[in-house]
């Protein structure tokens, strides 16, 4: 077994009340200071998102390749190699001569913008040469950023380092001309010593190149600086890249051991000698400060001498007396401590060097054969959802509000899991999920040395798997919300000697770097007792849990059998397809039905499938049919369902659109049906029903139109036009109530449900009228204008005379802001709308359609969105910005 509390580098805690309005959710914030003091010392960290020039080429403008580049590519990962570091080559590094890394270069014909960047969002959509898997968007191209850095007098002396969150991708930077580095994998972290190019007191021109491919990725990867930058300044001595480690080994109501391993870095040309100092403190859920002025612990002193060019481990142990422990709610708090580790000279003079703070979770964790994950003592059953990384309509630039709001969803359907499909997250996105007490499997790789795609990851992996491996653990062992690692997915060589072998070598790597967590990758051909599958430390199931496809036949009790000692989930569960609002028939009576044509829910002229929720791929299932063999397999420990949210690219069954249809949620943050069936079995006891389908048929009055009901009651009965259709119970196998009999007339639908023979709730529909008007929402009533990167979700509903959303409205929505903020985007949750992403105008489908708003950088004011429509009575809705 595998035990583990550890910690985290992250923002602050969620308040989305069950039943509370869009406008009480509050933004998680940026995480501050725990000690203002001594974060003032020794470091600075700064954003260089904004004041960049860009242009994207479709064809090569500098001759440039990775080919070209890879000698001198290598050598920046020496950091995360244990065996011989690579040598940089002799004399002047390709592009020297490119005009574009040239501070003469005249660049204001390019495009002005700030970072996150993705160039690919703004379409159009039918790229040449870009298909449905990535998205129809032009990803393809090479793109390069140019930016001035001013560094001051102030700095001279100073270790200045970039820091990258993710460049989609072969990222190559020069300094003022000269070559400084690069990062071949997209997903990835890096940072880069500017240093020996900088000139103090002058202004620097930094140039960064990225290159993607054709068929470079399985489904939309986005391109560009599409995460944020960051200068980072501080003394030659200091705490290196990922340079503190925390772990937990012993953990009780009473008391905690934290252990703190601190790698001091010297950049500069003599020995130094410094003192190591660290202090814990309790961090408020809110404010991301300090609970009291209170040192929670101290760790003991230690002087260590650094030589010039090298760095040295520091370790330490503190007690923390009755810790605040971190875990998941309802039933637990995401408590989170921070460590602050101060470097002072040790000659006497006690000048503060550096200052480096880890945010961390106390917890134990405890991945049980036959009960599954524990938490603290307490078992946690895995409730997961698998993600793609973009953020729907705002492409692949991460916006942390954006992911705040898809993880609010998530987390009030019942979602308890994350797993980061295929590929390393933003780092805020760990932020989030560990204020609000998510737990994660964090991924890395979709492939190795097998390709999946032409242009894929297998090009490079032979060269930067291991950099890769050990950057993406060092960055993210610190957080509590991560549970265990995968570095793969549904590999090919999952069949061969060689995936075995493989396997071994990432799964030695990652151990080397953190003992603390289990290694795994996402299984969907490896049998039980194959060599590949015994490298796993958990059992990853992709589909193989529930039965591929049509079969009821589950894997998981033979890998039970042949892995009776470790424990097993759904890594991949169900990927049930459906279109939101789109109700076809005749509806399947099975549990599960792979996906057809019009008998088998799928429409092949619209590209629509139907929103009962039956259906899936060939490979898929229904909800329905994976709930049952999880409870027929009660030793499995959860599932992560295929998807949370629909995704740009995939568009399975039907290649010619745009994006997913696998999501709970689409592309827009519109819950499908299939939201509220999931609810249903994730949180059992809020009392909740849900009918469908809508009940606006004319063209079928006198036919028979099923009635489903999503419901963790025992009972209900069912009422058409006043009259009892029937009063059902669930049996233990049933995870719907179905009448399939209901033959439509116009009126309405009201269902009842009972537990423990006592009413508990309701739901009905109700033939709606013509449409009148349009009705808007937000999501917050207020936003922060200080960064100019905040966002407001404006949700348009088009509606009848009685304020009742028209099922089938399509019309047109044409959108405006008035006062400090610019619409961003607009979007349906229609996987087949090609309309580019940025247009004012949006057609409702299903009856509702959205904006994207974002406030001006400083302002203050208030923020007016409007909605119009031809023949209908617009609507408008004001947010304040603060």
């Amino acid at each position: 077994m595998y035990y583990f509390s550890l910690l985290s580098l992250v923002t602050l805690s969620l308040a989305l009340l069950l039943g509370s309005s869009p406008s009480e959710a509050r933004t998680i914030k940026q995480p501050r200071a725990a000690d203002a003091a001594a974060a003032a010392g020794g470091r600075e960290r700064v954003s260089i998102n904004a004041g960049w020039k860009f242009s994207r080429f479709t064809s090569n403008p500098d001759q440039l390749s990775y080919t070209t580049l890879k000698p001198w590519m290598l050598p920046s990962a020496n950091d995360f190699i244990k065996s011989a570091k690579r040598v940089q080559p002799s004399g002047t590094a390709p592009g020297a001569s490119i005009s574009y890394v040239q501070a003469t270069f005249d660049d204001s014909g390019w495009e002005s913008l700030n970072l996150p960047h993705d160039w690919a969002i703004k379409g159009p959509f039918n790229a040449p040469g870009v298909g449905g898997g990535m998205g129809r968007l032009p990803s393809n191209g090479v793109g390069w950023y140019r930016r001035k850095l001013t560094v001051t007098d102030a700095d001279a002396g100073k270790t200045i380092f970039l820091d990258v969150d993710g460049a989609m991708s072969y990222a190559a930077v020069w300094l003022n001309g000269n070559w400084v580095g690069g990062w071949p994998y997209g997903y990835a972290s890096f940072r880069l010593d500017l240093t020996p190019y900088l000139k103090p007191g002058a202004d620097n021109l930094l140039a960064v190149r990225v290159d993607n491919a054709v068929e470079n990725s399985r489904w939309y990867p986005g391109a560009g600086i599409y995460r944020n930058v960051w200068l980072v300044k501080v003394d030659p001595v200091h705490v290196g890249q990922y340079g503190t480690y925390v772990t937990t080994p012993v953990v009780s109501a009473q008391s905690a051991t934290v252990n703190l391993a601190v790698t001091v870095e010297n950049k500069g040309s003599a020995s130094r000698d410094v003192n190591v100092d660290a202090k814990i403190y309790a961090l408020d859920a809110d404010t991301g400060q300090t609970l009291s002025d209170k040192v929670v612990a101290t760790f003991p002193t230690v002087k260590v001498t650094v030589a010039a060019g090298a760095s040295q481990a520091v370790n330490g142990s503190a007690t923390v007396a009755s810790p605040l422990l971190w875990g998941p709610p309802p039933a637990q708090k995401p408590n989170m401590y921070v460590a602050v580790t101060t470097l002072t000279a040790a000659d006497g003079g006690a000048a503060v060097v550096d200052t480096y703070e880890t945010q961390f979770g106390i917890r134990s964790i405890k991945y049980d054969a036959d009960k599954g994950v524990l938490v603290n003592g307490q078992k946690v059953y895995v409730q997961g959802t698998c993600n793609h990384h973009d953020l729907g309509s705002l492409g692949a630039a991460f916006n942390r509000r954006a992911a705040q709001r898809q993880l609010e969803m998530l987390q009030e359907m019942g979602t308890n899991a994350l797993r980061t499909s295929h590929n390393p997250p933003a780092p805020e996105f760990l932020e989030l999920a560990d204020r609000m007490g998510f737990l994660v499997l964090d991924e890395i790789f979709d492939c190795w040395n097998n390709r999946k795609t032409t242009n894929d990851f297998h090009l490079i992996f032979p060269d930067w798997h291991e950099p890769d491996l050990r950057s993406f653990v060092r960055r993210d062992r610190n957080h509590p919300s991560v549970i265990v690692w995968s570095y793969g997915n549904e590999i090919g060589e999952q069949s061969g000697g060689s995936g075995a072998a493989t396997a071994q070598e990432l799964e030695d790597i990652l151990r080397s770097e953190d003992a603390t967590r289990p290694g795994t990758t996402a299984m969907n051909s490896a049998s039980a007792g194959s060599a590949y599958a015994n490298v796993m430390d958990v059992i990853s199931l992709n589909y193989q849990g529930e039965g591929i496809g049509p079969t009821a036949s589950s894997t998981a009790p033979s890998f039970k059998r042949a892995y009776p000692d470790r424990m097993i989930w759904s890594s991949e569960s169900a990927s049930t397809l459906s279109t939101r609002g789109t109700y076809l028939f005749p509806v399947s009576s099975a549990l599960s039905t792979t996906v057809g044509g019009a008998s088998a829910g799928g429409n092949n002229s619209a590209l629509y499938v139907s929103a009962y929720d039956l259906y899936a791929p060939s490979w898929g299932s229904s909800p329905d049919k994976v709930f049952a063999q999880q409870d027929k397999n009660a030793f499995v420990a959860g599932e992560f369902v295929w998807t949370g949210f629909d995704y740009i690219g995939e568009p399975t069954p039907y290649n010619a659109a745009r994006s997913s249809y696998f999501g709970i949620i689409d592309l827009a943050g519109f819950p499908k049906d299939r939201y509220w069936l999931y609810r249903a079995r994730w949180r059992p006891s809020v009392p909740a029903a849900h009918l469908l389908p809508h009940w606006t048929w004319p063209d079928r009055v006198g036919l028979v139109t099923p009635v489903h009901v999503f419901t963790a009651a025992d009972e209900a009965e069912l009422f058409v036009n006043g009259a009892s259709a029937g009063r059902k119970k669930r049996s233990a196998s049933s995870y719907r109530l179905r009448w399939d009999d209901v033959v439509y007339a116009p009126g309405d639908l009201r269902v009842v449900a009972y537990k423990d023979g006592a009413q508990w709730a309701t739901d009905a529909r109700r033939t709606v009228g013509a449409a009148t008007a349009l009705n808007a929402t937000a999501d917050r009533a207020a936003i922060s204008g200080a960064a100019g990167d905040d966002l407001v979700f404006v949700s348009v509903a088009v509606v009848d005379s009685r304020g009742d959303v028209v099922p089938r409205a399509a019309n047109a929505i044409a959108f405006s802001v008035a006062g400090p903020g610019v619409l961003v985007s607009t979007d349906n949750g229609d996987p087949t709308d090609m309309t580019v992403f940025q247009s004012p105008t949006r057609k409702a489908f299903s009856g509702l359609a959205l904006a994207v708003v974002r406030p001006n950088a400083g302002a203050t004011g208030t923020i007016v969105v409007s909605a119009t429509a031809a023949g209908l009575a617009g609507a408008s809705i004001s947010v304040q910005v603060v």
